[in-house]
């Protein structure tokens, strides 16, 4: 009788770890050509409010009144100065110079072209980390929450608007490993604007994290190479901008001159810290719907499929402190803080199924559309008060007249068609007032260097048809400043009348 063989034992196989889904991805043509028309719609809906009126901000003005001066053979740092970079007024002087001296709508579409690029660029960003969906939602994500401050804030053509789209290729580029073109793009964020330079930061950090995976010597020649392509990037575009300006104009305009605006906060702190918090609260109420369910995906579980988050954070840390820097807080210098808070969000939003996604989404969606209609409705004096001044300019000026407007709101050039007698556009640089300051650190002597020795000389050899002063009380006022009151008093005299508080002043006969 045939013996059965005895049961062999099962053969024991090391156990699997369980793996994760992979992300869905379809291919990227299809990819793109699906979210690329949605990112454009939205762009254009959210900024919608802002062909409404010609200038939403001084800051705006201020870059249209040096387009024209550039435009008509003025130099930057020279003819015209100011405290910022010339990326973004050589965009303003090619925008009409291509569409028109007089299209606000230019500039207009410019600033949708950078929302739309940066929230595309994010995208990119979310889709190489973490799949299709989460590139959908972090570009969607972004322009939903970039319309969350007042509307001065978020419908003007600002520094930090053109800057972003910069930050974010920066950082995808470093992401990638190209290091050359991160260091170009870090380069044209600090172009559009000094603080945009921070991303730098981030950059470095994922070029640290890229070749520390290898061994010492293969990590030190990384490093090396990923420095030298970096330093090379952002060093040419740098040195280019300053050449084909003034290298000196360029240096204490732009980094060296500014120390009294920057550090002056003596007699302002409550003024400053009231403005801080509720920018803060701002920011936070325009994040409301996601920052629950980000909360509790930190509290559960890593987020981002076993790939840490601190470059995200890195970023969001140096992008804070560029925010802080100078101790001025507009809301407009929060926007700078929105693309990491888009990628972090969306990296732990990832797990949430369609349905709850959705539902979370819709809460900064609804948010956003109040703030767009808020900006179709919002008030607008101070732009309504420098068209009055503007009319009042041009019945008392011939349209070659060179006109002095002593105040902070250099759209008044513009509206008024007339051209500026100095190059200094407001009466910050010659007082270091600043709509974000209330102290008593006003007046000539915190004038930016040199600047009031420059302006007697433009006084003297060209001096202005028209001298309009609308300080209206404020702590640069002419009874505060002696060499201004001493130009009044003996060549100009009042005319009869002012325009909401605003003072005419005209050559005498004698002078």
């Amino acid at each position: 009788m045939p013996v059965e063989p005895p049961p062999t034992a099962p053969r024991l196989t090391p156990a699997r770890r369980p793996t994760r889904p992979q992300a869905a991805r379809t291919p990227p043509h299809a990819f793109w050509r699906r979210l690329l028309p949605l990112l454009a719609a939205v762009s254009l809906a959210i900024r919608l409010p802002s062909f409404l009126h010609p200038f939403w901000s001084p800051d705006e003005g201020y870059l249209a009144v040096q387009a024209r001066i550039l435009a008509e053979g003025g130099e930057l740092y020279e003819t015209v100065v100011d405290r910022k970079p010339p990326l973004l007024p050589w965009l303003y002087e090619a925008a009409f110079a291509f569409f028109g001296d007089g299209s606000a709508q230019a500039i207009k579409l410019l600033a949708i072209a950078a929302q739309f690029s940066t929230a595309a660029l994010l995208a990119a960003f979310a889709r190489r980390r973490w799949g299709d969906r989460s590139g959908v939602t972090a570009g969607v994500l972004f322009l939903l929450i970039s319309v969350g401050f007042i509307p001065q804030d978020t419908q003007s053509v600002t520094f930090e608007v053109v800057m972003l789209p910069f930050t974010a290729a920066a950082v995808l580029c470093a992401d990638r490993g190209r290091w050359g073109a991160a260091g170009v793009a870090v380069a044209g964020a600090f172009l559009t604007k000094q603080t945009g330079g921070v991303v730098l930061v981030p950059v470095l950090w994922l070029l640290w994290r890229t070749s520390s995976g290898h061994g010492p010597a293969r990590q030190q020649a990384l490093l090396r190479t990923g420095l030298l392509r970096t330093a090379v990037g952002f060093t040419a575009p740098v040195a280019a901008a300053a050449l084909l300006t003034d290298p000196a104009g360029f240096v204490f305009w732009t980094v060296t001159g500014s120390g009294a605006y920057v550090f002056s906060l003596t007699g302002s702190e409550l003024h400053v810290l009231i403005r801080a918090l509720v920018n803060s609260l701002i920011l936070c109420l325009c994040c409301a719907g996601i920052l629950p369910p980000v909360r509790r995906a930190l509290q559960v579980a890593r987020p981002a499929a076993g790939r840490p988050l601190t470059d995200l954070w890195v970023w969001f840390a140096a992008s804070a402190g560029a925010v802080a820097v100078g101790f001025h807080f507009f809301g407009h210098y929060f926007l700078q803080l929105l693309p990491p808070i888009a990628l972090l969000a969306t990296a732990t939003l990832r797990s949430l199924r369609h349905e709850r996604l959705r539902h979370v989404l819709s809460v900064p969606a609804g948010a956003c559309a109040l703030c767009v209609i808020w900006a179709f409705f919002a008030p607008h004096a101070e732009l309504t008060h420098a068209e009055r001044v503007a009319a009042a300019v041009r019945e008392h000026s011939a349209p070659t007249d060179r006109v002095l407007v002593w105040g902070m709101h250099p759209q008044t050039y513009r509206l008024a068609d007339r051209a500026p007698a100095s190059r200094y556009l407001t009466a910050g640089f010659l007082t270091n007032f600043s709509g974000g300051r209330d102290g008593p650190q006003v007046g000539e002597e915190y004038a930016v260097p040199g600047a009031w020795r420059v302006f007697a000389t433009e006084m003297r050899t060209r001096p202005p048809a028209l001298i309009v002063d609308d300080s209206r009380g404020k702590p640069y006022a002419p009874e505060h400043l002696p060499t201004l009151r001493r130009l009044l008093a003996g060549q100009y005299e009042p005319l009869p009348g002012t325009v909401e508080g605003t003072v005419f002043y005209v050559r005498s006969s004698g002078s």
